[in-house]
């Protein structure tokens, strides 16, 4: 009998014990998320308050803390005690130097409220690292050390979190234990940190007096100051409210990742809702196209719903068959976003080179991948004083507000509105490299103003008239190769095939309509744009165009190649060493440059890279400027 009581006890315990593990797994499931930076200058404590964040929440294994605890006393910066920055600092350099380099990502989470944590790098070369922690944070901690006071870096990193959007600061006045806790020095930082805050747009801050050594008002108020009455660290990131529940009372937004057509019978398409609610019978604009549905069903993984809210990933059907696909915004159909191809943008520059103004990228805004090029910044802000510099181009970790034009339009909102589809990158065409982060401001006018003007008589109509093929051929190579030389014989056997033709000559283009440009990169660029916009035009009038033009850059030579149509842009790289065509040097360029007279020049002290893949490669070594250019034409029309 007692058996029997005993197995019973046993069953209930085991009972309790599961419906307390799914009373836990239940409110873990629906506890919001909170994600955050910490950020300020070098050695202000970031990893060490993550570190004990971590320990507190006890989110630390036994394991972890046995060599955490080893850690400290072999390379541990607090004596014997437990160097709690060592939790974060995982990279072997940073553990070498006592420094933040990379962003680290940490996950923990308390009884109210999940949190993911980015400790981003305080050091002046590694701003861009810190842009990409706070790029999607909803919150940030900006840590001040208490002996310092305001540093320049505080005033970056809080200037960079405000431009980025982030509306909760916490002013987290730390290493309080080494000041004993004296609220007159806590008072001064607040004083100073507040005139500085206000005078870049943030409005609010929580300030809090911590050590994320010893643990003072992290988890709890501390008896070291008794004088400060305001929320613990942990206490108000639990309360204050998350982006994604405000965005929630915005309009309805959501990007298009992905059409799902698993069968015949069902297309839906699918993404992550930005801003708003959706409910099944809403009306909705599909932009940029603009055409209009109602929607039919809301699909997830785990069942349909009656609507759908910011933050939550599903599957919208249509009522009616519209064309809709990735890059696509659905949004609400009587408050629909913005469509334009012309914007004035604020850039943050994340690239060790410098900015080309002119030069095309690739613009990702959501799941829209467009082709912008960066206009000359109008200025650029000296994030210490807030002072607009005269600039022309932007280097690593430079801030700068420039007018960009993308080569059609996209769907956008202003980034303080929404910054889902107000926030972009940019990405080099050749490397595939992320070179900028940037953010919307509005639509220039002229981009609702200017538009393309039909017209009755076509390109093919032009060409047909001439009996030819549109096309450019791009002599490109350095300077003294023989590119002018060849390209002028092509010419004339075109000619006397009754080909209609014009010839662009580098020199020649420079005396007019490109007269106001120098040789620096970034008029290299400009340079090679605008006659890629001539030679565009001269296609459509059914001209065989031949151009004559160092055109140094991979990238500028492949914007033009997708100004014109396909098959009509044909590479020809006159392929010289750099010694033969020094050799040659018939204008005495070479000579110039290496006396020091003649600065930027191809080959010498500005880079020439060769075709990768061109049509036609010239070898000039082996054959005759004649013998070349009987080659090219053969080639052209054979």
């Amino acid at each position: 009998m007692s058996d029997v009581i005993a197995d019973e006890s046993v069953y209930q315990t085991d009972a309790l014990i599961a419906e307390d593990i799914n009373k836990y797994l239940e409110t873990h499931q629906h506890k919001t998320m909170l994600r955050f930076i910490t950020c300020g200058s070098v050695d202000d404590g970031k990893s060490t308050l993550i570190g004990r964040l971590l320990y507190d929440s006890k989110m630390i294994f036994e394991d972890q803390l046995e060599a955490l605890e080893s850690d400290s006393k072999k390379v541990g910066t607090q004596g014997q005690e437990i160097d709690f920055a060592l939790l974060v600092d995982g990279l072997a350099a940073e553990r070498e130097q006592g420094i933040t380099i990379d962003v680290a990502y940490r996950f923990f989470n308390t009884e109210k409220r999940k949190f993911i944590v980015a400790d981003t790098p305080g050091h002046e070369q590694y701003t861009r690292n810190m842009v990409t922690g706070a790029s999607t944070a909803d919150l940030a901690v900006i840590l001040i050390d208490a002996r310092k006071g305001v540093l320049v870096q505080t005033r970056r990193h809080s200037y960079l979190a405000h431009l980025i959007g982030i509306k909760n600061i916490v002013l987290a006045i730390n290493k309080m234990d080494l000041v004993d806790y004296d609220q007159a020095v806590y008072d001064g930082i607040l004083k100073d940190y507040t005139e500085f805050a206000h005078s870049i747009g943030i409005k609010q801050f929580t300030p809090i007096p911590i050590s994320g050594f010893k643990g003072d008002n992290i988890t709890g108020p501390s008896e070291n100051t008794p004088w400060y009455k305001g929320p613990a660290l942990i206490q108000h990131l639990e309360d204050v409210e998350v982006d994604q529940v405000s965005d929630q009372e915005k309009p309805f937004r959501m990007a298009v990742q992905w059409v799902n057509r698993p069968n015949l019978d069902f297309r839906g398409f699918s993404g992550q809702i930005a801003t708003g609610v959706v409910k099944v019978g809403d009306a909705i604009r599909v932009l940029p196209s603009g055409k209009t549905s109602t929607i039919s069903r809301i699909v997830t993984l785990d069942g349909d719903l009656q609507q759908a809210v910011a933050g939550q990933s599903v599957t919208l059907c249509f009522a009616d068959e519209v064309d809709c696909s990735r890059g696509d915004v659905i949004a609400s159909s009587g408050n629909p976003p913005q469509v334009a191809d012309q914007f004035e943008s604020t850039i943050v520059w994340l690239a060790d080179e410098e900015m080309l103004p002119g030069r095309s990228y690739w613009l990702k805004l959501g799941t829209q991948m467009v082709t912008a090029t960066v206009q000359a910044p109008k200025y650029q802000v000296n994030v210490n004083t807030m002072e607009h510099l005269a600039a022309k181009t932007l280097d690593l970790n430079a801030i700068g507000v420039a007018n960009l034009s993308t080569d059609k339009q996209i769907v956008f909102e202003p980034y303080e509105k929404n910054r889902t589809l107000g926030g972009f990158i940019l990405i080099d065409k050749i490397t595939n490299a992320t070179v900028a982060a940037g953010m919307l401001h509005f639509s220039l006018r002229r981009a609702q103003n200017v538009h393309w003007q039909a017209t009755d008589v076509s390109r093919e109509f032009h060409a047909g008239l001439k009996n030819q093929r549109p096309a450019v051929l791009w002599f490109t190579g350095l300077s003294g190769a023989g590119k002018s030389t060849i390209a002028n014989l092509v010419e004339k056997k075109l000619a006397r095939m009754n080909r209609h033709t014009f010839l662009l000559d580098g020199d020649n283009v420079r005396h007019g309509l490109n007269k106001d440009l120098g040789f620096t990169d970034a008029d290299r660029v400009e340079n090679i744009r605008r006659v890629g916009e001539v030679a565009k035009l001269m296609t459509d009038a059914g001209l065989i165009v031949i151009t004559a033009f160092i055109s140094p850059f991979r990238s500028e030579r492949e914007m033009v190649r997708q100004m014109m149509k396909p098959g009509e842009f044909i590479e020809v790289h006159i392929d010289t060493p750099l010694a033969d065509a020094e050799a040659r040097d018939v204008k005495g360029l070479y000579a110039k440059a290496r006396a020091g007279d003649l600065k930027n020049f191809t080959g010498i002290d500005s880079p020439y890279e060769a075709p990768e893949d061109p049509e036609i490669r010239v070898d000039t070594t082996s054959m005759t400027a004649e013998e070349a250019a009987e080659e090219i034409v053969k080639r052209l029309i054979p």
